[in-house]
């Protein structure tokens, strides 16, 4: 029973609300738009009914300006998002994903921040056929975007195998039962028949409803003490209660957001805040009712304003923890105690549980690809022919070939030592800290470079880490290309957010745990800026940090910013 004293926004429903309204459960005219051979590209409207299915229409900004000039249409092409629970998959998955990228992408693949497997460069003619072949190897990209729950992360530590196994299942559980029911998927990619429906027989969404949720949502699932899924970014956080070294529950956190506007003070970063304590076996009563109080508050007329983040700061923490008490017909336990110490990846060889090693490759930026002196796509497509373990995707972009066994270390060692795949360890622990979006060239809401430009930036900051004798020294550097915070900036003790071509905003002091976010520190200023400021910063940080101090806290102490002790940016 909705509580009356809550009450959703009020205004017309936004241009998107209209959309999902007249779908049929998420269909449109997909079908024919896909069909349609004059253009390689879809309607805005088919388009924004594509990310339900897990892929966004874009084009080459490399190639924008020249087409443009020569009267052609922009050079489109598909972005497909695999969903992939937990970050895990199996060998003979890791290979479809290789192959498809080679048949029909641009060959390369992109490890996301959210665990999942992104290809770029697919052509309207071939989407049909790769999400076929990705379905076969049962994997899918339902829902891996939209207006509905997202990939559920989870802690990918293979060195807690049993307990990974625990926390693994429930995150998959969550996924799975959190899609749309709607058979549209099935029946556009699959060619599965439509089963003609009689008079009282409707479809139905039972939790999402035919609107489904005003905005996306997230749920992540941390193990201390690692936040390596940055618990506090998600809209619904679960982390791991562990005792004695078995779970005994989940600590429950609302409202995380990384996304903001620029120049709009009402939208803000946001970390998610802990309200209780729920047992294993309760986690998708929890998150199927905090979904359905978004559902039925959150803000459909303004999308900058439709994130659960915004929905409870409206109503009220308490009201919303009143609200899902009385939803779910039982009160959450009072929160149990835990402690992060890192949001990051630990990297190389490590023997876990059983007797199974473990190795943790450093990615750059999340591209897997073949570089000319480092031929990395290679290298993990030899090693996935003879690996009997699985592959795991990490939040920080990176790859942990998992649970390798005794027989198989030795061939799988010297595949990594013949492609020279790196744990990263001569590179600089900044350079292993590092996160960056896509970006430029294929994301439409870009406003600067970032995967492409960050490994460059490091390079001139990793002349002064090293002259200030931090090699060693993780700091955590992300940077995205927009405010929308795919690449997690707020929690990075460096963040940059792409405002125009060769400008950033510039963010320090966020948590090395991931607990605290970071705040603006200065605005619009491009490479020579930067590294005068960090030229600057630096320093001080060697010759004064205090025992164990990492930067974030250090730049705080000093005075450099102040420490943002309300969950949200105090300037964007």
């Amino acid at each position: 029973m909705a509580n009356q004293i809550l009450k959703a926004p009020e205004g017309p429903p936004s241009d998107v609300e209209r959309i999902k309204d007249e779908s049929n459960y998420l269909r449109g005219t997909l079908r024919e738009s896909m069909l349609e051979q004059i253009s390689a590209g879809i309607s805005d409207d088919d388009n924004r009914l594509m990310k339900f299915h897990g892929s966004y229409l874009q084009d080459d900004r490399d190639l924008r300006n020249e087409r443009q000039k020569q009267k052609l249409e922009p050079a489109y092409q598909f972005m497909l998002r695999v969903r992939t629970p937990g970050g895990v998959a199996t060998p003979e998955q890791w290979l479809v994903m290789d192959d498809l990228a080679q048949k029909y992408g641009n060959g390369t693949l992109k490890l996301t921040t959210r665990q999942a497997f992104q290809m770029h460069g697919i052509l309207k003619w071939n989407m049909k056929k790769t999400i076929q072949e990705i379905h076969a190897s049962l994997l899918d990209t339902i829902a891996a975007c939209g207006d509905v729950n997202r990939n559920v992360m989870c802690n990918p530590n293979p060195d807690q195998s049993e307990l990974h196994q625990e926390v693994f299942y429930w995150s998959k559980k969550l996924s799975d039962d959190l899609l749309p029911r709607t058979r549209a998927y099935h029946e556009l990619w699959l060619d599965e028949e439509r089963v003609a429906g009689t008079p009282d027989v409707e479809e139905v969404e039972p939790m999402y409803g035919p609107l489904y949720l005003p905005r996306k949502f997230k749920i992540g699932i941390a193990v201390p003490p690692s936040n390596d899924i940055d618990v506090y970014s998600q809209d619904l956080g679960f982390i791991a209660i562990v005792e004695r070294d078995k779970l005994v529950g989940f600590n429950v956190a609302i409202g995380g957001g990384m996304g903001m506007s620029h120049g709009d003070k009402t939208t803000y970063p946001q970390l998610a805040k802990v309200i209780g304590f729920c047992k294993p076996e309760q986690i998708y009563d929890v998150a199927e009712k905090i979904i359905t109080i978004q559902r039925d508050y959150g803000n459909r007329s303004a999308r900058k304003h439709a994130r659960f983040k915004y929905t409870v700061d409206r109503l009220g923490l308490e009201n919303v923890v009143t609200e899902l008490h009385a939803r779910l017909g039982w009160s959450l336990e009072e929160a149990k105690p835990f402690h992060f110490d890192h949001n990051g990846d630990r990297y190389g060889w490590v023997k876990g549980v059983g007797g199974k090693w473990h190795f943790t490759l450093f990615v750059e930026g999340g591209r897997i690809s073949n570089y000319d002196d480092y031929k990395l796509m290679t290298g993990l497509r030899e090693i996935a022919k003879i690996h009997t373990g699985d592959f795991r995707l990490t939040a920080n972009q990176n790859l942990v070939i998992a649970n390798i066994s005794s027989q198989k270390k030795k061939k799988i060692s010297e595949l990594i030592e013949q492609f020279g795949l790196t744990d990263g360890k001569h590179y600089s622990a900044l350079r292993r800290s590092s996160l960056a979006c896509v970006a430029l060239p294929t994301c439409g809401l870009a406003m600067a470079e970032a995967e492409r430009y960050l490994p460059v930036l490091i390079d001139k900051i990793d002349e002064i880490i090293e002259a200030n004798g931090l090699r060693d020294k993780e700091i955590t550097i992300r940077m995205t290309g927009c405010p929308n915070g795919c690449g997690r900036h707020a929690l990075g003790e460096i963040g940059f957010i792409g405002k125009a071509p060769g400008k950033y905003n510039m963010y320090l002091g966020a948590a090395f745990d991931g607990s605290r976010l970071s705040k603006m520190y200065r605005e619009n200023i491009g490479e020579e800026e930067i590294l005068s400021e960090l030229r600057m910063l630096i320093p001080r940080y060697a010759k004064e940090r205090q025992d164990g101090e990492h930067f974030g806290d250090f730049v705080i102490r000093a005075g450099v910013v102040e420490a943002v002790t309300d969950g949200t940016h105090f300037h964007n």
